[in-house]
């Protein structure tokens, strides 16, 4: 199959998603109201209430919400065929995706920018709220040490990736202090000067890593464990507007610069995907993933169509920032669709590649060998990215090399076919460093509102020894995982937990539907619910029964089954008070 009709059809699938969905939800069910104040006008703090711009605050959300999974997710899941997955990514990207994000970020704004344990606590009951409070927590600190894993192993003992990905901090800074004392509100002065700053640091790069700067960017695996950490204890620290917005609205024109830019040359080059529509290890026993498609492909693809951590940025640092209601659409249902596309060209990337060279990239050298398969092109790709990809599984390699592949076949790009190699690794760890920066800080905010419980000032959130006690508390808890771990004791998890996490905040969306009497929408919200609970039950039950228990992994098992009892009891409480409900009037603001 060409890729470009899957790449037309995937951009008029979203839009018309967003047109017509997205508007009838925010305009029929939510009934968004732009005369209504927003928690950030009402507290604004210049802090962490802060009304932004529309734009620079999709650029941050994208960037929060757009980590490892929308390119990682889908490359794995190419094992089962492009069909499978596209018809995913796009299905569930606007029916469950979109919806989920759009109505929980609702649900914060309506809710004076509280979490989503506050916000359950006020919709189903104090017990949900202690509960959601610690089962986020704990999905949070497995799902950020997850993800600094994956930066971690993309950056360390690479000078050139290091040197791009952190310079991206002091221009974000700078932008920060143009916009808020030396050029006020002069958005597109800073935009042009800090997107030329950042492409400046990917052209500086290469040239870093062949000088006597080198070493002083080169850091050990635990080295970028600490250094990881305590960039996430800044983030979580310095006010909105000076760090945290301004890096992810920048970073957001690189990611989308770079998705667009793979858009087009796939447009030009009118590649094949060459994986089969669908494989045979549908059926269970694929080399990258063991499981069958379901419910295995669902969690491995999670944030390209669903994610459950979009829920914690958007109860957390969004909801702080947004000015009118009428920007919730945009934001809330508008990113999501976006990150789908993202999804959608890493699973081309992937599945363009020969089926022999993608299984050879992601299965151990013993495994490929059982497999069968006679390797096609991957000595000449190996030679054009300058170092060996065989046997180097997990996900970022392999799109690296997919779209690398792409971009050589431009003409004019064959001859900087590594620095391309290169640049899409650094890439792919930007994606994901703007969600710990994000997540570290919606950590502080739980951490907060769980300590006021004990003692109150932890609660106020313009208390400094409050903030650095828990900004250090959350740093340390997910840097220590990620010092001491690797991606084999931790990764596994994330599917789950964001999957459980997202049920949760679905049912928890739901409730809020019924107590603002729109009981005859609430579909829109309980079919994903359903959906998403019963497949990830499933991959839980079978990686502990399956996977875990047999092969000694009783830890993995343990924290698997913690996860799902706990958000298991919040699904319970909420189905109760469903029932409790029932059809009552109509309400328009939750807190009355």
């Amino acid at each position: 199959m060409n890729a470009i009709w899957l790449v037309i059809f995937a951009a008029l699938f979203l839009t018309l998603g967003y047109r017509l969905y997205g508007s009838f939800i925010a305009a029929k069910i939510l009934a968004l109201d732009d005369s209504r104040k927003t928690p950030a006008v009402i507290h604004n703090d210049n802090r962490d209430y802060v009304p932004t711009n529309k734009w620079i605050l999709f650029g941050h959300h994208f960037a929060a919400i757009a980590g490892a999974g929308p390119l990682i997710g889908p490359t794995l899941a190419a094992q089962y065929g492009f069909a499978p997955g596209a018809l995913w990514i796009l299905i569930g990207s606007v029916l469950a995706g979109a919806v989920h994000d759009m109505v929980i970020l609702f649900a914060s704004v309506r809710h004076d920018g509280l979490s989503i344990s506050e916000i359950a606590k006020d919709e189903i009951g104090p017990v949900a709220g202690v509960v959601s409070s610690i089962a986020v927590l704990f999905i949070l600190i497995i799902t950020m040490a997850g993800l600094a894993l994956a930066v971690v192993n993309a950056l360390f003992n690479s000078p050139w990736g290091t040197f791009t990905v952190g310079i991206t901090i002091p221009i974000a800074l700078f932008v920060g202090i143009y916009l808020r004392w030396l050029r006020i509100g002069r958005i597109g002065e800073a935009t042009v000067i800090g997107v030329a700053l950042i492409f400046l640091g990917v052209i500086l790069g290469p040239i870093v890593e062949h000088s006597f700067f080198a070493p002083y960017f080169t850091f050990s695996h635990e080295q970028l464990a600490v250094i990881l950490a305590v960039y996430g204890f800044a983030a979580a620290t310095l006010p909105v507007w000076l760090l945290l917005a301004p890096r992810d609205y920048l970073s957001t024109y690189l990611k989308i610069g770079v998705i667009g830019a793979l858009a087009i040359g796939i447009i030009f080059i009118q590649p094949h995907l060459r994986m089969p529509a669908i494989t045979s290890f549908v059926n269970g026993g694929g080399p990258v993933i063991p499981g069958p498609v379901w419910p295995f492909m669902f969690i491995t693809i999670a944030c390209g169509a669903l994610s459950g951590f979009h829920s914690i940025i958007g109860t957390g640092t969004t909801p702080k920032m947004i000015t009118l209601e009428r920007d919730i659409l945009p934001i809330g249902f508008g990113a999501m669709l976006v990150e789908g596309f993202v999804a959608l060209m890493a699973l081309i990337a992937a599945t363009s590649l020969h089926p022999a060279d993608y299984f050879a990239i992601n299965a151990s050298p013993a495994v490929f060998e059982k497999l069968g398969m006679a390797i096609q092109e991957l000595p000449q790709l190996s030679q054009l990215v300058g170092e060996n990809v065989a046997g180097r599984a997990g996900g970022a390699v392999s799109l690296g090399v997919g779209m690398s592949d792409i971009f050589r076949k431009i003409p004019f790009l064959a001859a900087i076919s590594s620095y391309l190699y290169h640049f899409v690794i650094m890439f792919e760890a930007l994606f994901i460093l703007t969600t710990i920066d994000a997540g570290t800080r919606v950590g502080r905010y739980l951490l907060q509102e769980l300590g006021g419980t004990v003692y109150k000032p932890l609660a106020r959130t313009n208390w400094w020894p409050g903030i650095l006690l828990t900004s250090a508390l959350m740093s340390f808890t997910w840097g220590y995982l990620v010092y001491g771990g690797n991606i084999s004791t931790i990764w596994p998890l994330f599917g789950v937990a964001n999957q459980l996490l997202a049920g949760m905040a679905l049912a928890i969306g739901t409730t809020l539907l019924f107590r603002m009497g729109k009981a005859k929408y609430t579909w829109t919200t309980i079919l994903p619910f359903i959906f998403v609970t019963v497949t990830t039950i499933a991959a839980g039950y079978q990686n502990i029964v399956i996977y875990y228990l047999p092969t000694g992994k009783n830890l993995l098992a343990l924290l698997t089954a913690v996860m799902m009892v706990l958000v298991t009891v919040i699904l319970v409480l909420s189905i109760r008070k469903w029932l409790e409900l029932g059809t009552p009037a109509p309400r328009l603001d939750p807190q009355s």
